[in-house]
């Protein structure tokens, strides 16, 4: 039998202990990248849309007939101000925010359909509060869509909604101011990926 020298055993035990040692880096790295990964993809997930205006606008709207109403003033304000103030037919008034006059829009099922499907609103369109409110200058803040191809439904629901041309012909130029002034900056939380690299938003307007 050939004698094995002590320190032969050594370097071959020091030989299988750095592979070993190595091999589990190598495994929680490739660990930690998935993780990483994992991160990344829930950073996008949760990244979030907020939209402010520069400009507001405050609408009086009159009931003319139950469940009929119709625009009677508009008045430039600031975003802090905006709304709507509702006279009714039996004499009581409301003042309306705007996340007040959102939710109505959003739930009433004439307008919410209109902001999920444009294209089969026409059958569902209405004079009731939540139209007036959709298609008057306050609606920008509200959600309605203002991409160049939604400008003939602008006029075509738009003018029925005011109390008279020459009002629907003045409303013009407080909605576009609205609508000019509109930013949408998409952020993403800090945490995961950001941080390496920081948070990070982007802003535009419409």
């Amino acid at each position: 039998m050939t004698p094995i020298r002590k320190n032969t055993v050594l370097r071959r035990v020091k030989d299988i202990t750095l592979s070993t040692t190595l091999g589990l880096a190598l495994l929680n790295g490739t660990v930690m990248l998935q993780s990483c990964g994992s991160g990344n993809e829930q950073d996008e997930q949760t990244e979030q849309t907020k939209t402010t205006f520069g400009k507001g606008v405050r609408t009086y709207i009159t009931e003319t007939a139950p469940g009929t109403f119709k625009i009677t003033d508009e008045v430039p304000v600031d975003p802090s101000r905006a709304g709507a103030i509702v006279s009714y037919v039996d004499g009581h008034r409301d003042t309306l925010s705007v996340e007040a006059a959102r939710r109505l829009v959003e739930t009433d099922s004439s307008t919410s359909t209109y902001l999920n499907n444009p294209n089969s609103y026409s059958q569902h369109h209405h004079s009731g509060l939540s139209n007036v409110l959709l298609w008057g200058s306050l609606g920008y803040m509200l959600g309605r869509r203002s991409g160049p191809q939604y400008a003939n439904d602008a006029r075509r629901y738009g003018s029925g909604v005011y109390a008279n041309p020459g009002l629907y012909n003045r409303s013009g130029n407080i909605g576009e101011s609205v609508r000019s002034s509109r930013v949408t900056r998409t952020t993403r939380p800090s945490g995961g990926r950001s941080g390496f690299f920081g948070g990070r938003s982007r802003g535009f307007s419409s």
